[in-house]
C-alpha cells in the first residue's frame, strides 16, 4: 500500500482509546502502523457508583462519569505520547478516537454536558451514564414488552431483547425519573460522538453507535407510535433529543478546531475520524475483519463482535447492522457484562490474607499467584461450577438483573478452586454466545482476543479449549487506539478504506493457542452441567435472582443512616482514587501532614494561613491540605485528594483556597512533585516591594541559581496565580517565586524538596533586607553563580564524587 503523495513518509496519527477508567492516546505510524509512543491518563474521578463528586449518594446499579476527564485525557494523555514518540508535530495528519458504549452524555445545545451547569451539578441524571449503568431495566423491560406486543421488526435485530445500557432505556429512565432535566437537555450524545464533537466543533452521529445502541435500522429508528406508547411525552425523543447527522466509519467528520490543537498540541485543521466504539475499532487493528472471525475484546467486560456476509437473526446478540464494523458487511455484537471485574471482585473480596501475603513475599500479584495455583489442577477437579452474570448478562439472556452463582462449594473449597472454576465459567459464556452464532447461520470460525486479559496464557488456553476454537491474539497492547488510529488515517486520505489500512497497520498474533483434544472432551461435560445452570437460572426460574436484586435496592435506598445520638453518620466522603493509586495517596497523606510540621517550625505560617501539596506519582492527582483548617489539627486524614484539575476526589473537606494554583502548576511543569506557599515574614516584604530578591549571597546562587524572581500580582479564587508561578520559573533555576503583594511559592522535586526552598528562600530573605540596612550589597557575578549553582546542584553532600 502506497501512502499518497501528498502525505509524508513521515506521516502519523494519533488514536485515543476511551476505556472504563483511563484514556489512552497512541501515536502510530502511518507508513506501517509502528507503535511509536503512547500515554495513558487516569480518568481522577473514576466510575461513581457510590456518590457524586459533591457527596450526594447513589442508588445500586448506577455507574456514572465526569465528563471533564474525558477532556483531561486530550489535554495530558495526547501531548505527553507526542513527546515520547519524538515525532514532530507537523507530521499528524490525523487523530481518531473510540468509547466505551452505550455510555451517554446529556448536553444543552453547545455540547455543555448538564452536569457542568450549576443548577443540575448535584443531579446524578445530569451525569454521563456510562455502558454499566444498568438502573434503567424496568424502563428496559417495558421497550421489550411493548416491542414484543406490537411486533415491532426491528426486536429481532438486537437478539430479540433491548439492553438496559442503550440509549433509549436510558433516556426514558431520565424523563420518567428527572422530567425537568430532561426538558433542560437538547441532546442526548454517545460519548464516542461528544468527543469528537469537542475536537471538531461539529457533531455528527457515529453510524456504530446508532445502529447498535439507538435501534437505527434501514435508516429509521423506533417510531413516534411506539415511543408515546411508551411514554406520551417520550413521543418526540428521537426528533428532539437523539437524531442527528450520521457519519459512517473510517469518514473525516471535521477538522481538529484551534481549541482542541491548543490542549493537544497538535496542528490545527487536520483530520478528525468519525467516533467508534472500542470493541469495533480493535477488529481492523487485530487483521480481524473477514467473516467467522470472532473478536472478544476481554477486559473489564467482554464485548465479542464479528462481520458476516449475510443477515441473520441471533438469539441475544447486542445487534447486527449493515456496515457496523467495516463497509459492505454486516457487523454482529454480543457481549458479557462482566469478565476482569469478576476475577478483580473475588481477589478483592474472596481471597483469604495469606494468600496476599504469599504474593506480596514472593513478588507477584495475586491473580498471577491463583493462577498458577489453579493451573496445576486437572479439569474438572475443583469440583465447582460457576455462572458469570455478576454484573448481569449482556447475551445471550439480555437480562441485567441476573446475578452469579457458584455451585459445589464445600469446606475444602480453597480460593484457586473458586478462582478457575471463575475463569471457567467466563468461557463457558463465550461457548453460550459462538454457539447462538452458529446455530444461526452465522458460522464461528476463529476466536481473536484482544485486551489486557490475553497476557493469562491459562485463560486464553481454557477459551481455546472451550469453544474448540484456534485462538489468535492482538499482537499489540492497545488495540482499540491502533483500531482508532486505522480509522484516523483512512479519514485523513491515505488509504482508501479500512480493509485496506488493516492489512497494514493491523498487527495479529494467528492461531497462538490450539484447542487440545482430551481437554475439549473434559470441557464438553463441565459445559453441560454449565448450560443446566444456565437455563434454569436464566430462563426458566429468575425470579428469584430478580426478587434478590429488588429487595437489595429497597434495601439500599429506603435505609435511614445510623444515628449517633441525635445526629445521624454523614454520606461517605467521595472517593475516585484508582485502586492501583491507593498505596501512593495513603503514603503521600502522611507526608504531607508531617510537612505542615516543618512550616511551623520554622515560623513561616501563622494561624491557618500557606498550605503544602504533592503529587502523586503516576496519576494525575494531588495530595493537598484542606481550607483553614488549624495546623495542629492537621493529620494524615485531614489531607485531601483532589485531580490536576482542583475537583475534589477524596475527601471531607474543601481542599485549600489555593488549589487551583498549585493545579496549574503540576499541568504545567510535568518534574514538579511539590508546591508550598507560605506569608513568611521577609519574603513577603520582598514581594509586598514588588522586588526580586538579588543573588548578593553565595548560599542564593548555590539554591536558587540567581535572584529569586517576583511573579505578577494575580487574585486568588483561579489558576491565575498558577500561571503567573509557571510563566516566571518557566525558564528560571530558582525554585522560588515571589507573587506579587501576596508571598512565595515555591516548587521541587517532591514535597520536601519544596519545603527546603521554602525555608531557604525566608533565610536569604531575612539575610538580604538585614544587609541592605547597612548599604547596598554587591550582587555575585553570573560566571561565579552559574560555578556556585552547578557545584552544589551535582557534587554537594553525600554523592559520587563530592568533595
Amino acid at each position: 500500500m502506497t501512502i499518497p503523495s501528498n502525505h509524508s513518509p513521515d506521516a502519523v496519527v494519533i488514536g485515543i482509546d476511551y476505556g472504563t477508567l483511563s484514556g489512552r492516546a497512541v501515536v502510530v505510524r502511518v507508513s506501517d502502523g509502528q507503535e511509536l509512543g503512547s500515554a495513558v491518563h487516569a480518568y481522577p474521578h473514576a466510575v461513581l457508583d457510590t456518590a457524586l463528586p459533591t457527596g450526594e449518594p447513589l442508588p445500586p446499579e448506577w455507574a456514572l462519569q465526569v465528563p471533564a476527564d474525558y477532556l483531561a485525557v486530550l489535554q495530558v494523555a495526547v501531548p505527553e505520547a507526542l513527546r515520547l514518540s519524538g515525532v514532530d508535530a507537523a507530521d499528524v495528519i490525523g487523530i481518531g478516537t473510540d468509547f466505551t458504549a452505550c455510555t451517554m452524555v446529556a448536553t444543552l445545545a453547545d455540547g455543555t454536558p448538564l452536569c457542568d451547569v450549576p443548577a443540575f451539578s448535584t443531579s446524578p441524571h445530569a451525569f454521563v451514564k456510562l455502558w454499566r449503568h444498568h438502573a434503567a431495566q424496568p424502563q428496559a423491560d417495558r421497550i421489550n414488552d411493548l416491542a414484543r406486543e406490537r411486533g415491532e421488526t426491528w426486536l429481532a435485530r438486537y437478539g430479540g431483547l433491548i439492553s438496559s445500557e442503550w440509549e433509549f432505556a436510558k433516556g426514558l429512565q431520565m424523563l420518567e425519573e428527572v422530567p425537568e432535566l430532561y426538558a433542560a437537555m437538547d441532546h442526548f450524545v454517545e460519548a464516542a460522538d461528544w468527543i469528537v464533537w469537542q475536537l471538531t466543533g461539529t457533531y455528527v452521529r457515529n453510524a456504530c453507535t446508532a445502529g447498535y445502541k439507538g435501534m437505527y435500522q434501514e435508516g429509521a429508528y423506533p417510531d413516534k407510535a411506539f415511543l408515546a406508547a411508551l411514554n406520551p411525552d417520550f413521543a418526540t425523543f428521537v426528533s428532539d433529543k437523539l437524531e442527528h447527522t450520521i457519519g459512517q466509519l473510517g469518514d473525516r467528520a471535521g477538522s481538529l478546531s484551534a481549541r482542541a490543537a491548543a490542549w493537544t498540541g497538535l496542528p490545527e485543521g487536520i483530520a478528525v475520524a468519525v467516533g467508534n466504539v472500542d470493541a469495533h475499532v480493535t477488529a481492523p487493528a487485530a487483521q480481524a475483519v473477514e467473516p467467522g472471525q470472532m473478536v472478544a475484546i476481554m477486559g473489564t467486560s467482554t464485548c465479542h463482535v464479528m462481520n458476516g456476509a449475510e443477515l441473520r437473526e441471533v438469539p441475544g446478540m447486542c445487534g447486527v447492522v449493515d456496515g457496523g464494523i467495516v463497509a459492505g458487511q454486516w457487523g454482529y455484537e454480543a457481549g458479557q457484562s462482566g469478565v476482569g471485574d469478576i476475577f478483580a471482585w473475588f481477589v478483592r473480596h474472596g481471597v483469604p490474607p495469606e494468600y496476599h501475603e504469599k504474593a506480596a513475599a514472593t513478588g507477584v500479584s495475586v491473580h498471577e499467584l491463583l493462577t498458577e495455583l489453579a493451573r496445576a489442577q486437572a479439569i474438572g477437579e475443583h469440583g465447582l461450577i460457576a455462572l458469570d452474570w455478576h454484573s448481569g448478562n449482556r447475551s445471550v439472556l439480555v437480562d441485567h438483573e441476573l446475578s452469579g452463582l457458584i455451585v459445589g462449594q464445600t469446606l475444602a473449597t480453597r480460593a484457586e478452586d473458586t478462582y478457575r472454576a471463575l475463569l471457567e465459567a467466563t468461557a463457558f459464556g463465550t461457548r453460550t454466545i459462538i454457539d447462538a452464532f452458529n446455530s444461526s447461520g452465522v458460522p464461528v470460525t476463529e476466536l481473536v482476543v484482544a485486551g489486557g486479559l490475553l497476557k493469562n496464557t491459562l485463560l486464553m488456553q481454557i477459551y481455546s479449549d472451550v469453544t474448540n476454537l484456534p485462538l489468535s491474539t492482538i499482537a499489540s497492547a492497545q488495540g482499540p487506539a491502533l483500531g482508532s488510529a486505522i480509522h484516523a488515517a483512512v479519514a485523513a486520505g491515505a488509504y482508501p478504506d479500512v480493509q485496506a489500512a488493516a492489512l497494514v497497520m493491523g498487527r495479529s498474533n494467528k492461531g497462538v493457542y490450539q484447542p487440545i483434544a482430551e481437554n475439549v472432551l473434559a470441557y464438553d461435560a463441565l459445559f453441560a452441567d454449565y448450560t443446566e445452570l444456565h437455563d434454569h437460572f436464566g430462563r426458566g426460574s429468575t425470579g428469584l435472582m430478580h426478587r434478590l436484586k429488588a429487595r437489595k435496592r429497597e434495601v439500599a435506598t429506603t435505609s435511614a443512616p445510623v444515628a449517633h445520638g441525635e445526629a445521624a453518620m454523614a454520606p461517605a466522603p467521595p472517593s475516585g482514587v484508582p485502586a492501583q493509586a491507593r498505596k501512593a495517596v495513603d503514603e503521600l497523606r502522611q507526608v504531607v501532614a508531617d510537612l505542615h510540621r516543618e512550616l511551623t517550625r520554622y515560623e513561616l505560617v501563622v494561624w491557618t494561613a500557606g498550605n503544602i501539596s504533592a503529587r502523586v506519582p503516576g496519576y494525575d492527582l494531588m495530595v493537598i491540605k484542606p481550607s483553614g483548617v488549624a495546623y495542629d489539627e492537621l493529620c494524615a486524614a485531614t489531607m485531601v485528594v483532589t485531580d490536576l484539575f482542583g475537583v475534589l476526589v477524596e475527601g471531607d473537606q474543601a481542599p485549600s483556597s489555593d488549589t487551583a494554583a498549585h493545579a496549574y502548576v503540576y499541568r504545567h511543569l510535568p518534574d514538579v512533585g511539590g508546591v508550598v506557599h507560605t506569608h513568611s515574614t521577609y519574603a513577603t516584604a520582598w514581594a509586598a516591594a514588588g522586588e526580586p530578591i538579588p543573588c548578593v549571597l553565595t548560599m542564593m546562587a548555590d539554591e536558587f541559581g540567581g535572584e529569586v524572581p517576583i511573579g505578577p500580582f494575580a487574585l486568588i479564587g483561579d489558576d491565575s496565580i498558577g500561571r503567573g508561578i509557571v510563566d516566571t520559573l518557566r525558564d528560571s533555576r530558582s525554585p522560588a517565586v515571589l507573587m506579587a503583594s501576596h508571598g512565595p511559592f515555591t516548587i521541587g522535586t517532591d514535597a520536601k524538596a519544596a519545603v527546603k526552598a521554602a525555608v531557604m528562600v525566608e533565610e536569604v530573605a531575612r539575610t538580604v533586607h538585614l544587609a541592605f540596612q547597612s548599604g547596598t550589597p554587591k550582587a555575585l557575578a553570573a560566571a561565579d553563580i552559574d560555578r556556585l549553582y552547578a557545584r552544589y546542584q551535582n557534587v554537594y553532600g553525600q554523592t559520587q564524587g563530592a568533595l
